[in-house]
């Protein structure tokens, strides 16, 4: 019998999040300015995930590459104090770790991204016998991991040989050409989570409910993140909807992020569709309370007193 050491194998890039916040518009011309705050982060969709599945009490294991550099060093060490396994992180002494600084403007935002090694990490280069010890492989960020892309396919064949169960995030797509081979692969995912932006733009459809029809007949289960107005999911039989809860959102960043953490709890845990699908929106919701992608994150205590 192999032993399920991990609950989740996450795949996936890893940098940090420098959030600048004020008066954040820049003036070239080498005009100084002072602005508010200044804080560093856990960023990257995969990292937030992780970060929210391992808060809600899942046990994770990260698999992904870093620079040999500080802020390389700061998301191995951040993801360690949320007790979740780093020995899948590869280290590239050569390139270094992405970032994103974000200038944060009252609600708004603004998104400033050097790749670094997010899109290096190949799966050639993942460690199988991690992946064999879960019981559920999770991808995120699809678009920005170009190198990891061919291998995928294989790789969830791998992780469903060794009765994993698989699902995939790919968040949005910088060059908004959208599929790149993703239509063999999605015949492979168990449980898709897209937002309405980028569900629209792999179905290659302008309208939510004709680009929900196309993905639904590819996936197992399909769940939507539709933003303040909740979600939906589409099994194999019926639609599913659920209301978004009222909180005082602070941010928004790692919010779908979060919602996946709790679909993949409730999934894992054997829930039927529509409290796994509650749960989640209640794992998003609660993000958004404080700044950044992890602060707000819900423990399962306090996410399941809202159910």
């Amino acid at each position: 019998m192999i032993d399920r050491q991990f609950d989740i194998a996450v795949v996936g890039e890893l940098n940090p999040d420098l959030i600048v916040s004020g008066d954040v518009t820049p003036e070239f011309g080498q005009v100084e300015k002072l602005v508010e705050q200044a804080k560093l982060t856990i960023g990257s969709s995969s990292a937030i995930f992780a970060c929210g599945a391992a808060r809600l009490g899942l046990r994770v294991a990260f698999l992904g590459k870093v620079g040999n550099d500080l802020f390389g060093e700061f998301m191995r060490q951040s993801l360690k104090q949320y007790g979740i396994d780093t020995n899948g992180i590869i280290v590239d002494k050569v390139t270094p770790t992405g970032i994103s600084v974000i200038l944060a403007k009252g609600s708004d935002r603004a998104i400033l991204t050097y790749p670094g090694t997010i899109p290096q990490l190949e799966a050639a280069e993942i460690n199988l016998e991690i992946i064999h010890k879960s019981r559920h492989l999770h991808v995120g960020s699809y678009y920005m991991q170009t190198a990891l892309q061919p291998g995928l396919s294989r790789l969830f064949d791998q992780a469903h040989e060794c009765t994993l169960t698989t699902s995939l995030d790919t968040n949005f797509d910088p060059t908004e050409k959208w599929n790149g081979g993703l239509d063999q692969l999605l015949g492979k995912v168990d449980i898709f989570l897209p937002n309405i932006l980028e569900c629209m733009g792999i179905a290659g459809i302008t309208q939510l409910e004709p680009a929900i029809e196309y993905l639904r007949r590819r996936v197992r289960y399909l769940a939507v993140k539709l933003g303040e107005n909740g979600a939906l999911l589409c099994t194999e039989s019926q639609i599913l909807r659920a209301d978004a809860i009222k909180v005082e959102v602070r941010d928004t960043v790692g919010a779908g992020d979060s919602f996946d953490a709790g679909f993949i709890y409730g999934y894992l845990a054997g829930w039927e569709p529509h409290r796994t699908l509650k749960f989640a929106n209640i794992c998003g919701g609660l993000s958004t309370r404080r700044a950044g992608g992890t602060a707000g994150q819900p423990t399962l205590e306090e996410a399941s007193s809202y159910l």
